[in-house]
């Protein structure tokens, strides 16, 4: 069954959610803290938060809203949005991350990388693979560099990473459907993989083709904020 992560993103210490990854598409939908509760009262057990204003800045910028969820509830939280530096990283676990995502610095410091997941574990780490128009992009979206998506990954996987956030940054934010046909390449690719399929997600009918195509876990957000999604329904779903 199908890994369900509900995702939170944050700027200026608010929920909020972008389109196709465009911070002048932005629609605010309220209290992160007040999200991740709901999401824990239902049964969900993953969050993944992403730190736009740290994406942006290129250095954690929203560490007390990640502090102040990780000490209100027992969710297992991953976190990625400008984690450039040693203290980047400390910063993000010692404020009570369980695992952080890491895309950037994969690319342009593959040393740095490689580094963390020797001093933190390949466990903690999941590779952060956004991917536009088939090459990966860094810096919250706004460069694209000239790395091809299957070569990049099978680098790290070589290494030992295991974990894997890929998002199709053209669906992201427009719920028309995830990029099935993207993840089932990366999966057949690499077998063993923990592939967390994100972007373009707008029901449950897509959570469900995506978990019929063997992905073993699904970021879902906007579709969440939109009323697109009952998470009850969606919780009821998985524990039938």
């Amino acid at each position: 069954m199908i890994e369900l992560i509900p995702a939170i993103d944050i700027i200026e210490g608010q929920c909020v959610r972008l389109t196709k990854g465009d911070y002048d598409q932005k629609t605010v939908y309220g209290n992160p803290l007040e999200m991740a509760q709901e999401f824990e009262r239902i049964g969900f057990r993953r969050l993944h938060m992403v730190d736009l204003d740290g994406a942006k800045s290129k250095h954690i910028v929203n560490d007390e809203v990640l502090n102040r969820i990780t000490k209100a509830t027992n969710l297992i939280v991953d976190f990625g949005g400008g984690i450039k530096t040693d203290e980047d990283i400390r910063k993000a676990f010692d404020n009570g991350a369980s695992m952080v995502t890491v895309g950037s610095i994969a690319v342009t410091q593959p040393e740095l990388f490689l580094s963390w997941v020797e001093q933190y574990g390949a466990e903690r780490l999941i590779l952060g693979a956004d991917v536009r128009n088939g090459k990966i992009s860094i810096n919250g979206w706004k460069e694209d560099s000239t790395e091809d998506l299957l070569p990049f990954l099978r680098r790290y996987i070589d290494a030992g990473v295991r974990n894997v956030l890929c998002t199709e940054i053209s669906k992201d934010g427009t719920l028309q459907g995830p990029a099935i046909e993207l993840y089932q390449r990366v999966m057949k690719e690499y077998l063993k993989l923990h592939l967390i399929a994100s972007g373009g997600v707008s029901s449950i009918e897509d959570i469900k083709s995506l978990d019929a195509a063997g992905i073993p876990a699904v970021v879902f957000g906007k579709a969440i904020y939109e009323g697109k999604i009952n998470l009850q329904e969606l919780w009821d779903w998985q524990n039938a």
